[in-house]
């Protein structure tokens, strides 16, 4: 298992993860959102910094969130139906057999 401090963009956290491999740019990975929902993040950016003991690397990435995932996270599925498909606004009428 490889520790890689994920530095995610959307909510402006770092967290220390286990993987078994390291992610490379452009892959996407999920990831727990704070409401503790999964949702899917893409890697934006990878990068390795030497350690504070020995001759190590350690990997390090940029996420952020896959676009389209935070509407879905929220409940906001307006966007996956034309408008007025449905809807349960507006006037109703009666049903008239």
């Amino acid at each position: 298992m490889i520790e890689i401090e994920v530095q995610n963009e959307t909510h402006q956290t770092q967290a220390r993860l286990r993987f078994a491999a390291v992610p490379r740019i452009g892959e996407g990975i999920r990831l727990r959102e704070p409401d503790g929902m999964w949702a899917s993040y893409d890697v934006l950016d990878v990068w390795y910094q030497k350690a504070e003991f020995g001759d190590v690397w350690m990997p390090y990435l940029h996420v952020r969130m896959t676009p389209g995932e935070g509407s879905a996270a929220r409940g906001d599925f307006s966007a996956d139906y034309d408008d007025g498909f449905a809807s349960l606004g507006g006037e109703h009428e009666t049903c008239r057999i």
